[in-house]
């Protein structure tokens, strides 16, 4: 770590801290920044519990603000996956607190709406169900995770039509204990779904039907998702770090470590005065961007968001 940490990493993964990247007008404020994702233009999709009701706030790459969206989403603003399709592209939204995921376009139009997954037979009432993330195969398919709720994984395909669920609160192979993040990784032979298993500290890896395959609990702390690049992945870890795995899932190094971060007094609410650029307190939500530039978004009351731009 160089100049007080504006370079960190190593090698192939050297990053220079982009300070004051994002700046918000007057009328639009961050709340809990949960997600993040690029689309094909570069631009950068920030999902948070706005109070200002702006749950959905888009930069360029430089950090100037383009517009924001998503009143109706603010309140449970909380998982972001971006998607292809064909000439368009869509974003997959989790909304915690209203117990339902949403597709929309670019700008925010509905596409379609899930509610709980009544035809599981898991679930009582919709308030049972909670989720947190979203993943999307190669065909199409996609799988919410229930990451606050039962931590049941739930499979649809391309058409947003139930399939099946896996999973339950537990530590056994197959089970999860906030199953928080979920991401399909393409870096194998197959695709393999890869769940960010958060209280039980591990990674989980299944088929995309459901079956167990293995763990990864190396160099984790409380992995809240996932993104890859290539052959890596990218973990933001909330207890003060973001972690870079290699192709067989072992450490390259973490980015922006803070110690003991969920220590600090008042945590996650750390008081502006006492955050340091580039050190990462609560990290919730990172991508890397189509040049390999790092962004991370934090589970601070009224939002963080920080680049790093990529140096090799």
């Amino acid at each position: 770590m160089h100049e007080e940490g504006k370079i960190q990493g190593s090698g192939q993964h050297s990053y220079e801290l982009v300070e004051g990247w994002g700046h918000l007008p007057e009328h639009v404020k961050f709340g809990n920044t949960h997600g993040v994702a690029e689309d094909s233009q570069g631009r950068i999709y920030v999902h948070n519990q706005s109070p200002t009701g702006h749950s959905m706030v888009v930069f360029d790459g430089d950090g100037a603000f383009i517009t924001a969206w998503g009143k109706e989403f603010a309140k449970g603003a909380h998982g972001l996956q971006l998607l292809k399709e064909g000439s368009g592209e869509f974003l997959y939204l989790a909304l915690t607190d209203e117990h339902r995921c949403v597709k929309t376009t670019l700008d925010g139009e509905v596409v379609w709406e899930l509610r709980y997954p009544a035809e599981s037979g898991l679930y009582e009432s919709e308030n049972e169900y909670v989720p947190t993330n979203i993943a999307i195969a190669p065909n199409g398919d996609f799988y919410i995770a229930d990451g606050y709720g039962k931590s049941y994984i739930h499979h649809y395909n391309r058409k947003a039509e139930y399939l099946n669920s896996w999973g339950g609160k537990g530590s056994a192979p197959g089970e999860m204990n906030c199953c928080h993040g979920i991401y399909v990784d393409t870096r194998g032979a197959r695709p393999e779904i890869v769940v960010a298993d958060r209280a039980n500290v591990r990674l989980q890896y299944f088929d995309l039907d459901g079956n167990h395959l293995r763990f990864v609990t190396g160099d984790l702390l409380h992995p809240c998702h996932i993104d890859q690049r290539g052959a890596d992945l990218l973990i933001p870890d909330l207890y003060g770090r973001v972690t870079i795995l290699d192709q067989n899932n072992r450490l390259v190094t973490h980015i922006g470590e803070t110690p003991n971060a969920n220590r600090l007094a008042g945590w996650p609410n750390i008081v502006k005065e006492k955050r340091v650029p580039g050190k990462f307190t609560s990290p919730h939500g990172a991508i890397w961007d189509r040049d390999g530039n790092l962004y991370c978004v934090e589970w601070i009351p009224d939002g963080r968001v920080t680049k790093f731009r990529r140096m090799s």
